[in-house]
């Protein structure tokens, strides 16, 4: 028997106002570890800030895919692609429940596109 699990591509802004985006299956715990700085050699470089938004998939497969999709955006597109993930409830997890204190919705024009 195989455990289905649920995949997330996030989006994370960064001290600097770089955005990264990664993959994962829980996203509190993700967040926590660039926090501590493990996990993504980017993130020991440019510290997170915030969570912007985090998109479900069915696999690994399909966050990856999307993950890519996302990383070739420039960083307003990113940061539109955020907005429309956080607008979405039915396609994303609650993100704020997720990493309490350091999610917010963002708009488009924000400062560090």
């Amino acid at each position: 028997m195989s455990s289905h699990k649920t995949w997330f591509v996030y989006l994370i802004e960064c001290t600097d106002g770089s955005l990264y985006t990664g993959i994962t299956v829980d996203l509190a715990a993700r967040f926590k570890a660039h926090c501590e700085g493990r996990g993504a050699r980017y993130m020991r470089l440019h510290p997170p800030l915030l969570m912007l938004a985090a998109e479900a998939h069915a696999d690994r497969s399909a966050a990856s895919r999307a993950e890519y999709r996302i990383k070739q955006l420039s960083p307003a597109e990113k940061r539109a692609c955020a907005a429309r993930m956080m607008a979405n409830p039915l396609s994303s997890p609650n993100v704020s429940a997720a990493v309490p204190g350091k999610t917010r919705p963002i708009a488009q024009g924000q400062p560090g596109a």
